[in-house]
């Protein structure tokens, strides 16, 4: 049985993918350079076979920096609004596909932390933080 298509897109619009499972692996990255790239407290990395991932629009529009020490890591963004994009590892063997450019639910959960060691020293669980469903009043 074909997996199911789902689909992810920047914050503008201008760039579109999509990708098809099954998936690889899911995983929230804590490593200094994730960090950087997302802004966040980490990453939320989910990994694709090249053969599944394809750009449907705005290819045009990706910006790609590479990081010259960095063994795998490098990072795609759009070049009109700055949001994270998948990007290609150096080597080209995964794309890694960052999660919260999804537009559709990919079926699976995150399945573990990485570089846990160089998580930010600010970081707490969310699940130990109060919860709102919109701004607190």
């Amino acid at each position: 049985m074909k997996e199911d298509i789902i689909k992810g897109s920047c914050l503008c619009g201008a760039v579109n993918y999509q990708i098809e499972g099954p998936f690889k692996i899911f995983q929230y990255c804590h490593c200094s350079r994730c960090r950087k790239s997302t802004g966040s407290a980490y990453a939320s990395n989910l990994f694709v076979p090249p053969e599944r991932f394809r750009w449907t629009s705005g290819e045009g529009m990706i910006g790609r920096y590479e990081h010259p020490d960095a063994k795998y890591f490098a990072t795609n963004f759009c070049k009109q609004c700055g949001s994270s994009l998948p990007w290609a590892v150096k080597g080209g063997k995964n794309i890694i596909v960052t999660a919260g450019t999804l537009d559709d639910d990919p079926g699976i959960k995150p399945m573990c932390n990485i570089f846990w060691r160089s998580k930010a020293s600010w970081y707490e669980e969310s699940s130990d933080l109060p919860r709102h469903d919109e701004f607190p009043k």
